[in-house]
């Protein structure tokens, strides 16, 4: 019997070439669209039933039988509740790294398996060693390994990456080419429940907004603010500051939530936009961690998706990352990610809990009860 492999359909073009290219090796290839979010637009019609007919359209082509999932009671539970407690608690997540976790290679995972899977596939531009490594993506300006660190081995060793080892415009050659009706559709950008909404009136409609005063680093307050967690930090759009200091363009550089103030500073090289010391909460690894607790590790990082790789030294202590960057990096957002690699190997990573400067350290490592903070301390002042 042909191994039966089930491929997460997004109605995009890499995961139909993904079902594509498995079904010409000789697989026993099901498609399902996985329905997470549940909403209509203006007209009424569900926003999902676009891509939905997409997958339809495109499994008809490559000849393989398909089904839909609804997983919109997980997603909400697992995902969109957690990405509504980091935005009350002034952070900025990233929910696209939990929804893999916990919807495509958790819920997904044991619906394919119910199906009598022998792996699952998606459309994600990564690879895998076959024995539970994340590698990059050959396509570098579309690895997607940044949005897949919190997997573990187990499930990465019941997943394929069909495209992982091509380029973008080849998997829309490749879809051309073979008649495919999304080659030449448009990738999804930004978060997917959001869409091409405004952002700010999406989230006031689950969160209430507590407008405040913008604050200059000399305490002088410059304009106010809608609402503390519809702003991020590096931030420079929609700040709406005019008519005040030397000309240049403000930036959020922090957010002071017992005073509900947003914190602005001028200049896109202000030093207050930069930090080289960060706390990393919840560090998880694919494989074993890479270092013994209270060891220092030298590897890169990246703090946001498609950041250049950056030179760090990283210690594991009490569950925890001390992460100091080798050069100062512009605008680390607390909510957001720090993935590790080793080369082309994804190790995993954190979620950023904390920006600092050196003197701040000591005195969050004791108030967490983390060891070795001396040690940590003089060894990356």
């Amino acid at each position: 019997m042909k191994e039966r492999i089930v491929v997460g359909m997004s109605g995009g073009v890499d995961s139909s070439v993904a079902a594509l290219l498995l079904k010409e090796q000789g697989y026993d290839v099901v498609g399902v669209f996985m329905k997470n979010w549940e909403e209509q637009d203006e007209s009424g019609v569900c926003t999902a039933e676009r891509d939905w007919q997409d997958v339809r359209d495109v499994c008809d082509v490559i000849g393989i039988p398909y089904y839909s999932v609804n997983f919109a009671r997980e997603y909400w539970d697992r995902v969109f509740s957690y990405f509504l407690r980091e935005y009350r608690a002034g952070r900025t997540p990233n929910p696209d790294v939990l929804c893999n976790r916990e919807i495509k290679f958790r819920a997904f995972l044991d619906f394919a398996m119910q199906l009598g899977a022998a792996k699952i596939a998606t459309g994600h531009f990564v690879r895998t060693d076959g024995q539970g490594a994340l590698l990059r993506g050959a396509d570098g300006g579309k690895d997607q390994s940044y949005f897949l660190y919190m997997l573990k081995e187990a499930q990465l060793r019941k997943a394929m990456f069909p495209v992982g080892g091509m380029t973008k415009a080849e998997v829309r050659a490749l879809a051309e080419s073979r008649g495919l009706p999304v080659s030449r559709k448009k990738d999804s950008t930004g978060v997917c429940f959001i869409g091409e909404r405004n952002f700010k009136q999406f989230l006031s409609s689950f969160l209430p907004a507590q407008p405040g005063d913008m604050v200059a680093p000399d305490g002088s307050v410059v304009g106010r603010h809608d609402g503390l967690m519809y702003y991020t930090l590096g931030q420079r759009r929609g700040l709406g500051i005019g008519g005040c200091g030397d000309g240049r363009s403000w930036f959020v550089i922090g957010k002071d939530l017992p005073k509900n103030r947003l914190l602005v500073a001028q200049g896109e090289d202000h030093p207050m936009l930069y930090s080289s010391r960060c706390v990393g909460a919840e560090a998880t690894w694919i494989g074993e961690p890479p270092m013994a607790e209270g060891e220092t590790l030298r590897c890169a990082c990246k703090f946001r998706y498609r950041q250049a790789d950056q030179p760090v030294e990283v210690m594991l202590t009490a569950g925890r990352l001390m992460i100091h960057a080798l050069t100062p990096q512009r605008a680390v957002t607390p909510g957001q990610s720090a993935v590790l690699y080793q080369g082309e190997r994804c190790l995993g990573g954190a979620v950023v809990e904390t920006v600092l400067d050196a003197g701040e350290l000591s005195s969050v490592c004791e108030a967490n009860e983390i060891p070795n903070a001396a040690k940590y301390t003089n060894d990356f002042a």
